[in-house]
């Protein structure tokens, strides 16, 4: 009986060896998307008055693990039953990556002269706050939605062909790694004129490393949140474009003599003007049915 537990013991010290092993390798893989979901979230979670930030950045935190307990398990039934049918998911998902950093950069070139406002939240009531801060959360755990569906379909590929206990816990634990460690990285940028104002009030008035260094964070970070900000929109036509290379074998091949990276952008870019376009047109069409009626 004893040699029998020991040999359970054995089994499985062996199947996390297997997992620490496998986990490594499916983070590396996804290590390029992890970087875009965080620039993405990063600018998502950026813009709020400075004591909601933090309950903000904990309702977006929560709905991104809800997002991940409800594809986990979605994405290995599809694996196992319907697996056409992720490649679907994903260029759907590439479309509304795409079309959301398509729109960013219209805007910036032909802003909509009714909607081109700035949100001074101290100008707001409390309620109008809200559903700002509502608003923008929503969309943040959309898009973070469509980024964990790529992230754990990447993983998952990286451990095909393990048994599907490796594969639940390697899958697990880079879904794991893609909220927590990115989340608490965001945490830290939303926070640094926190920290800095922290560092200069313990200077004591005086001149010192910690005045120097809490006024550097304080200035550094509106430059770090606008920096975020292109990174993020880049980062959704890299992601979008990334998507229809892989899914859609006509065109890795058909462009295959540039650059991926070029090809990812380009794809990202043209796709989303074109869904941005068509958005654009069906609201003309649908205001004026509204108005003729």
């Amino acid at each position: 009986m004893a040699s029998g537990f020991f040999a359970l013991l054995d089994d499985i010290a062996t199947l996390m060896d297997d997992v620490a092993s496998m986990s490594k390798i499916a983070a590396k893989k996804t290590a390029g998307i992890l970087g875009d979901d965080l620039a993405v979230n990063a600018e998502k979670a950026s813009g709020f008055v400075s004591s909601r930030e933090l309950p903000v950045l904990w309702a977006i935190t929560k709905g991104s693990a809800l997002n991940k307990i409800i594809i986990l398990p979605i994405a290995f039934l599809l694996t196992a039953f319907i697996p056409w049918l992720i490649n679907v998911i994903l260029i759907l998902g590439g479309l509304y990556l795409a079309y959301e950093g398509a729109e960013k950069i219209y805007e910036y070139f032909f802003p909509h002269p009714i909607e081109k406002k700035v949100e001074v939240f101290e100008e707001l009531s409390e309620a109008e706050i809200l559903v700002l801060e509502k608003a923008k959360i929503k969309s943040a755990i959309l898009t973070d939605f469509i980024l964990s569906v790529e992230i754990i379909i990447i993983a998952l590929g990286a451990v095909m062909g393990q048994d599907i206990w490796t594969q639940v816990m390697v899958v697990s634990v880079v879904a794991f790694i893609a909220t927590v460690g990115v989340y608490g990285i965001v945490a830290l940028i939303v926070r640094m004129d926190e920290a800095g104002y922290k560092l200069i009030q313990w200077s004591g008035g005086r001149n010192n490393l910690l005045h120097k260094t809490g006024t550097f964070l304080v200035k550094a970070l509106p430059k770090v949140i606008q920096f975020l900000a292109v990174v993020g929109t880049l980062a959704l036509l890299f992601v979008s474009g990334g998507i229809f290379s892989h899914q859609i074998p006509f065109l890795h091949h058909y462009f295959d003599f540039m650059p991926s990276w070029i090809v990812e952008f380009l794809l990202g870019l043209i796709v989303g003007l074109v869904c941005v376009f068509v958005v654009m047109a069906f609201k003309k069409i649908f205001k004026k049915e509204i108005v003729s009626h």
